[in-house]
């Protein structure tokens, strides 16, 4: 393999990783990287019950299982990252964005994520429990799923998990490795374990202050 092609293989590896830059690809890369995407996801389209709206980005590496009535349906302009585990019935919004490593199983009743919505590295959101009886061994216990829902515009953090029956509101935040367990209101910034309230996102300073940061396509 020449240097070209080793180095649009590690570019691929770095969209995989950072799917975010895809969607500010250079024109010399669209060409290759849109041709790539058709091929990754015309290929899950036929293994898996998957639907996939234009313009998104699937790494290869991501692990998508749909099986019959266990649909997920991908809205249009998300990305999955690499070693995401996804496993429906899972439905995603417009623009959502999961990334590296998090994980989501939809049980029996399914999750759904609004619009815009940030999954960030690491998650973990299960829409199902199991039983906790003491006359018998977990492993025989009962599993039940309510499912759980995740408005728009919210922003998960790394590493933080989400129990099956929780709904978080429409622009909330959940702290980097918090653990929610009940209900998240709207516009809310919830931290800890059990997450908490701790502070709402219309009193933090408004944007468009100097100094933010831009990511590129690292090419």
């Amino acid at each position: 393999m020449d240097l070209d092609a080793l180095r649009r293989e590690q570019h691929k590896l770095r969209l995989s990783w950072m799917p975010w830059l895809y969607f500010v690809l250079k024109p010399r890369h669209r060409e290759w990287a849109d041709a790539w995407q058709r091929e990754v996801q015309q290929r899950l389209r036929e293994l898996e019950t998957v639907e996939i709206a234009e313009g998104c980005f699937i790494a290869p590496q991501a692990r998508i299982f749909a099986e019959p009535g266990r649909t997920v349906s991908i809205g249009p302009g998300c990305s999955i990252a690499a070693d995401v585990f996804l496993h429906g019935p899972v439905v995603l919004g417009p623009n959502v964005s999961i990334n590296a490593r998090a994980s989501l199983d939809g049980g029996a009743a399914g999750i759904r994520i609004g619009e815009g919505t940030r999954i960030a590295t690491g998650v973990t959101v299960y829409a199902f429990d199991h039983g906790l009886a003491p006359d018998r061994p977990v492993r025989e216990q009962p599993v039940t799923s309510r499912g759980v829902v995740i408005g728009a515009d919210v922003w998960v953090g790394a590493n933080a998990g989400i129990t099956d029956g929780v709904t978080v509101g429409d622009h909330a935040v959940v702290a980097m490795g918090a653990v929610v367990t009940r209900d998240v209101p709207p516009w809310s910034i919830v931290g800890g374990v059990p997450a908490r309230v701790m502070g709402d996102r219309r009193l933090r300073p408004r944007s468009g202050a100097p100094g933010g940061w831009e990511p590129d396509d690292g090419a």
